[in-house]
């Protein structure tokens, strides 16, 4: 007869020596006025939508953010929910021209939506921070890709 063994099903734990949190409303707060979350004095960005590789006063690293696609979806819903609402109230009540309303709704939403992007993006990547997101975690080891198990090393049982 073949003598089976359990093994104790693995469990991820943070070391002991955890680092202390970060406060994310003033790492958002900082992030909207595109300073760096970290120290709120140096620039996040070094173009308009370009985030720096870090930061030029406390030397943060923001070369592991992955903002993607995130600040224009919630710039879309930002803006759609205040031009719509506006939109809606004008047509129903004053039902203007077509023509007219193209002429002022479109330039409002195209500068809105600009005006928009850059500290919304620079929020969520301060969010990525204070959160320790993607690149912003120091504890996690240098070889180990985010997102994947650590392989378990199993000593085969004789």
């Amino acid at each position: 007869m073949e003598s089976r063994t359990t093994l104790p099903a693995a469990t991820w734990t943070r070391d002991a020596a955890t680092p202390p949190k970060r406060d994310v409303w003033q790492a958002m707060a900082r992030g909207l006025r595109c300073r760096c979350p970290n120290c709120g004095e140096g620039k996040i960005f070094r173009a308009f939508l370009k985030v720096a590789d870090n930061c030029s006063v406390c030397g943060q690293d923001f070369s592991g953010h992955r903002a993607d696609d995130l600040p224009a979806y919630l710039v879309i819903v930002i803006v759609g929910h205040i031009v719509v609402p506006i939109a809606l109230w004008i047509e129903t009540n004053y039902s203007p021209p077509v023509a007219l309303q193209l002429a002022f709704y479109l330039p409002v939403t195209l500068i809105s939506s600009l005006l928009l992007l850059q500290p919304v993006k620079g929020a969520v990547v301060a969010l990525q921070w204070a959160f320790r997101m993607h690149g912003f975690d120091e504890t996690r080891p240098e070889d180990e890709e985010e997102g994947t198990l650590a392989k378990l090393n199993v000593n085969s049982l004789k």
